[in-house]
């Protein structure tokens, strides 16, 4: 009989392969077999497994596992482009974080793909019109994951934060596809202004730890916001900007600085 682990694979091969990753952990490290078996391999899908993350990690006094397993489950059921963002964003860090040899290690380990993963099920709730709820789910990803996401802000597939700690995405934020930034980030307003107040990071962007990018700007494509700069104004594709405040310095690299992970300033060492 053929094994039916092939069927599943030529459907879900990322979540055959985490599974199959998970098995091999719980023979090396049988200590940590309870936790695998519970995050990973009790569940059929990916999804199931991040709806369960989801509620471990957000649930407090004020809401139980149980509500947000529900919440979680509603959301990867009624919109299957989340279960395909947590795929490319899987992805994602395997391929760009030198730290990342595993599939399972994110969503076990890994707080900034769980943080995002989290913030998926916030704006999927923001964009339902539950709002309150949303804002929950943005309050307990801060508390859980020191990193602030607000629910409205629009978010794409492969991104990658690395460390992940103290990152800040504001309400009116783009983040593109295929993004990277590195912690201590932040994406914010200039000051009490409403509306449509917050940056706009095309695909491909690279951004250094300690970055601040702040205002209704554009950050073009396939850019490189070095660490610690402070952008104010629009930024051109395929540039690399440096400083307080960020002014060009020279292209960006290469064609695409995200998936290289390349920050290095050609030419200021």
């Amino acid at each position: 009989m053929a094994d039916p682990r092939h069927k599943v694979a030529s459907v879900d091969p990322v979540w055959t392969r985490v599974c199959e990753e998970a098995e091999d952990a719980v023979r090396a490290e049988p200590l940590l077999g309870a936790l695998i078996h519970s995050g990973l391999l009790h569940h059929p899908t990916l999804e199931r497994a991040l709806a369960y993350r989801f509620s471990l990690k957000l649930a407090s006094g004020e809401m139980s596992e149980q509500i947000l397993r529900e919440i979680a489950d509603a959301a990867y059921a009624a919109d299957p482009s989340l279960g395909a963002a947590a795929r490319a964003d899987l992805m994602a860090v395997y391929e760009r974080d030198p730290a990342c040899h595993r599939f399972l290690q994110p969503i076990l380990f890994f707080k900034g793909y769980q943080a995002v993963q989290a913030y998926r099920v916030g704006h999927w709730l923001w964009c339902m019109g539950r709002r309150d709820m949303a804002y929950f789910v943005q309050m307990r990803v801060s508390e859980a994951f020191g990193i602030d996401i607000h629910p409205a802000a629009r978010v794409g597939r492969g991104i990658m934060i690395d460390h992940a700690h103290s990152i800040v995405i504001g309400e009116t934020a783009v983040v593109g596809d295929n993004v990277s930034m590195l912690h201590s980030v932040t994406l914010g307003g200039t000051g009490k202004e409403d509306g449509d107040r917050h940056p706009k990071i095309e695909d491909g962007v690279l951004i250094g730890a300690g970055a601040k990018v702040l205002g209704n700007i554009r950050v073009g494509r396939c850019s490189r916001i070095a660490a610690g700069s402070v952008v104010l104004e629009d930024v051109p594709c395929n540039t690399t900007v440096a400083g307080v405040p960020a002014r060009v310095v020279g292209k960006a690299g290469c064609d695409q600085p995200a998936l290289t992970m390349d920050q290095i300033l050609a030419g200021m060492r």
